[in-house]
């Protein structure tokens, strides 16, 4: 835990990897820097858990850091979209859906239709749910034509 981290705000341990991210203060607000867009994001609940996961599928999942897209953009029934986290495989076909929620926030069905709204126009074969303290895995299962629920996130996508 960074020094800045203790002096100034207890942020909330999660159920994910421990890493050391860089924080800064400034404007009023705790920032953390993202690795992958190489910007400083106002540290929100739901952005810790973001970060977390980045940190988690790179770090201890060896998933390539090129194959990332965070909060991309879509549009369902004329309404603007943003996924938190969405990984593609090496051909670019979305792979792997993450969607974050603030730790206080329950994982659940509405969770889920939420990530099923936005996966109708991704068709990722992977989804993760997740508040930082609970995920939930799904994979998608051709023989079943549905997801199932699985006991970790999938593997990074094959060569």
């Amino acid at each position: 835990m960074s020094r800045l981290q203790e002096k100034k705000v207890r942020l909330p341990g999660l159920n994910l990897p421990q890493f050391e991210p860089v924080l800064k203060q400034a404007e009023d607000k705790l920032w953390i820097y993202d690795s992958l867009r190489k910007k400083d994001l106002v540290l929100t609940p739901e952005e810790w858990v973001r970060q977390h996961w980045i940190n988690f599928l790179i770090q201890h999942k060896d998933y390539p850091r090129g194959l990332f897209s965070l909060e991309k953009g879509l549009k369902y029934n004329r309404l603007d979209k943003r996924t938190d986290l969405i990984v593609f495989d090496r051909s670019g076909s979305p792979y792997l859906l993450v969607e974050c929620k603030a730790p206080q926030v329950k994982i659940d069905e509405k969770t889920l239709r939420q990530a099923m709204v936005y996966n109708q126009q991704l068709n990722c074969p992977n989804l993760v749910l997740s508040n930082g303290l609970v995920h939930v895995f799904f994979r998608y299962s051709e023989p079943e034509q549905k997801f199932v629920q699985t006991r970790e996130a999938p593997c990074p996508p094959k060569q």
